[in-house]
């Protein structure tokens, strides 16, 4: 399995609490070199006071313990 599946299968995993929310994240690539997962948050996640601490606490740690490539977790 490639790290962007990886990284997919991870979100998919997280999608159903985003969506309860009404948010949702777009997944726009892996820059190996430097371990960093751009995403883009979608909806709710916009403009929520606390999309960082979900994208932070959240989505990075879980992507973080499956591919330990991954060194941050970015929204851009």
């Amino acid at each position: 399995m490639t790290k962007d599946e990886q990284i997919l299968e991870v979100l998919d995993q997280i999608r159903p609490a985003l969506h309860a929310d009404g948010g949702d994240v777009e997944y726009l690539g892996f820059d190996e070199a430097e371990g960093v997962v751009h995403l883009r948050l979608l909806g709710a996640c916009e403009s929520c006071p606390i999309s960082m601490l979900t994208l932070k606490e959240g989505i990075e740690k879980r992507i973080r313990s499956t591919v330990p490539e991954v060194t941050e977790v970015m929204a851009i």
